[in-house]
């Protein structure tokens, strides 16, 4: 059993969330779980977000939205694939 996991930081959040929202809602149908993280609540909301996402389907596909991601200004973007 293999899983593959994109994990994505973004520095600029509010300035990035557009681009990587569509690009997500491009690929949705290849994301099984998605875990989104910043710091701060209400009026101290961070600029810094963490996005897990677990992914399903081909490996060029799952390539191809990473590189992607990686375009998007104030994006950094790792796979992992762990296999049992």
């Amino acid at each position: 059993m293999k899983k593959t996991i994109l994990i994505m930081l973004v520095k600029t959040r509010r300035t990035s969330a557009v681009k990587v929202q569509r690009l997500l809602t491009s690929y949705g149908c290849m994301i099984k779980t998605r875990l989104g993280i910043h710091d701060g609540v209400l009026d101290k909301c961070s600029d810094v977000g963490l996005i897990i996402l677990e992914l399903v389907g081909e490996d060029d596909k799952v390539k191809e939205l990473a590189n992607k991601l990686k375009v998007v200004k104030g994006v950094k973007v790792k796979l992992v694939d762990i296999s049992l």
